[in-house]
């Protein structure tokens, strides 16, 4: 997942998608970790990369009180879990999944998020490498397959 990494492996991916926002936000890895008593538990695998997220849901009532994740991948994927695990606390599902469109609307068209969506404005230039805007949504995945489950 480094930057010298990826140029070792001649990498063309911009060195934009590693701007030091971006690798802080993966560093901090908020939410890193598992949660002993979800209300979902759910792992998805990106076959083409190697990527894998366990994602960890636990709710209060009709909100998502804990997002815990564990993230074998790259830095684009650990900082996409841990802006979902920052983002949840507190919030319905609806919001979640408006999140999760807000992700999916950045990566695919280049639509800049909103403001209530503006921690996914980091991953804006993700969307000029096609190749790696799925490391992004992968941990989104996880997002909506813990909400069916745990909702």
């Amino acid at each position: 997942g480094s930057l010298r990494e990826a140029r070792r492996q001649g990498s063309r991916v911009s060195s934009e998608l590693y701007q030091a926002e971006l690798v802080a936000r993966a560093r901090a890895a908020f939410g890193k970790g598992r949660l002993p008593d979800a209300a979902a538990s759910i792992t998805v695998d990106n076959p083409l990369c190697g990527d894998r997220v366990t994602l960890d849901l636990t709710r209060s009532g009709d909100r998502v009180a804990a997002i815990g994740h564990e993230v074998k991948g790259c830095l684009l994927c650990e900082a996409a879990a841990a802006t979902i695990a920052a983002f949840a606390h507190g919030k319905t599902p609806r919001e979640l999944r408006d999140m999760q469109r807000a992700a999916t609307a950045l990566m695919k068209e280049g639509t800049a998020p909103s403001e209530a969506f503006s921690g996914l404005a980091v991953f804006t230039p993700v969307h000029n490498a096609k190749s790696r805007r799925d490391c992004v949504l992968l941990p989104f995945e996880a997002l909506e397959k813990a909400l069916q489950a745990a909702f």
